[in-house]
C-alpha cells in the first residue's frame, strides 16, 4: 500500500496575466524529505510555495498538503514567507505569544518555546525588546521561530537565509537538520545554489515557470557527471598528457588541473595515463555542482 505524499501538486498552473509564472506543474514531497526549491529569481518558486499554501489558487490542477488544503491543516504546517513582517513596535514577547496564540498556544506555553528557541538562536534577552530595536538579521531569525513555535509536521520556508550573515547562515542550515532529522518534512527556497547544495537531499529545480529536474542529490550527480578529472601533481608543473584531453589550470600554483575528457574516452583509461605521466598526489573526477546542472539544463532548453 503507497504511502500518501505530503505535499502534492497535479499539473497545476498559474498566470498573472500575460505571463504564466507556472506551467504545468507535477510534484510529490514525501514524508520526511528535506527538499530544495531551486532556481534564479522570478523562475516561479515564490508563486508555487503560495498555491503551496493556499494564499493564492492555481488557475488548473491540484494542491493537497497532508491530503487536505494548507488552510485545513494549517496548524500543522509552519512557514516563513519571502515578504518578511513583523509588528515593528511591538515587543518580542508580545509577538511570539501572538503568533503562538493563533496556533491554540497559551501565554505559558509560548515563552517557554520562545525562550527555548531564542537561546538555540543565540537571541537571548531580546524578549523585552520591541522588534524594530532589532537588526535585520535578528528580525529574521524571530520570523523562522515565529514559524516553527508550534512545532509543525511540515516547514516551508521561502529565501530562509536572506539577510543573514554567514555566521548566521551557518546556524539556521545546523537548526534546519536537526529538524529534519526528528523526521519533519522540510522545503525551502533560494536562488543561491551552493546553499541547497550543502544541506539538501533532493532537489527541484525550475526555470521560466517549469520544472527541470526533481530527483535526489545522488542521482543528479550521476546523471549529470562531467567529462573532467582533477589531477593534483606532488609539485608545480605542467599538466600531465593525456591522450583525448585538454587541460586547463586549476590553482595559481600550477598544482591542480582541469582535464576536459573528449567524448569516447574511457574514465579509467585516463586516470591511468594521467598517473603514468606525471608525479600526482590524486586523480578524481570532478563532482558536478548544482550550477554546472542546471547551466546544461537551461543551455539544452534554449538549444530544442
Amino acid at each position: 500500500m503507497s504511502i500518501e505524499p505530503v505535499i502534492a501538486l497535479r499539473n497545476v498552473t498559474r498566470s498573472f496575466g500575460e505571463h504564466r509564472a507556472v506551467d504545468a506543474l507535477d510534484l510529490e514531497v514525501r514524508q520526511g524529505t528535506l527538499l530544495g526549491f531551486l532556481g534564479p529569481n522570478g523562475a516561479g518558486k515564490s508563486t508555487t510555495i503560495r498555491m503551496i499554501m493556499s494564499i493564492i489558487y492555481p488557475d488548473s490542477g491540484d494542491v493537497t498538503v497532508l491530503g487536505h488544503s494548507a488552510l485545513d491543516a494549517k496548524d500543522r504546517i509552519g512557514y516563513l514567507p519571502e515578504e518578511r513582517g513583523l509588528y515593528r513596535r511591538m515587543r518580542i514577547r508580545d509577538f511570539l505569544r501572538f503568533i503562538a496564540k493563533l496556533k491554540g498556544i497559551d501565554a505559558a506555553g509560548a515563552d517557554a518555546r520562545a525562550t527555548a528557541w531564542l537561546e538555540k538562536l543565540d537571541l537571548e534577552g531580546v524578549l523585552k525588546r520591541r522588534c524594530e530595536e532589532l537588526s535585520k538579521g535578528q528580525q529574521q531569525k524571530i520570523q523562522f521561530i515565529a514559524s516553527v513555535l508550534h512545532d509543525p509536521d511540515v516547514l516551508i520556508l521561502d529565501e530562509p537565509f536572506s539577510g543573514l550573515d554567514p555566521v548566521n547562515r551557518q546556524l539556521l542550515s545546523r537548526v534546519i537538520r536537526d529538524l529534519h532529522a526528528e523526521g519533519r518534512t522540510i522545503v525551502f527556497s533560494t536562488h543561491v545554489l551552493p546553499e541547497a547544495e550543502t544541506l539538501c537531499e533532493h532537489i527541484l529545480l525550475m526555470d521560466k515557470g517549469r520544472k527541470l529536474l526533481d530527483d535526489t542529490l545522488g542521482s543528479i550527480r550521476e546523471q549529470f557527471h562531467p567529462r573532467d578529472l582533477v589531477v593534483e601533481r606532488i609539485d608545480p608543473g605542467p599538466a600531465p598528457s593525456v591522450p583525448g584531453t585538454s587541460a586547463r589550470a586549476d590553482d595559481q600554483d600550477g598544482r591542480r588541473w582541469l582535464l576536459q575528457m573528449d567524448d569516447g574516452v574511457d574514465a579509467q583509461a585516463a586516470m591511468a595515463a594521467a598517473l603514468a605521466a606525471a608525479p600526482l598526489r590524486s586523480v578524481q573526477h570532478r563532482e558536478p555542482s548544482l550550477e554546472d546542472v542546471f547551466a546544461t539544463l537551461v543551455t539544452a532548453g534554449e538549444d530544442a
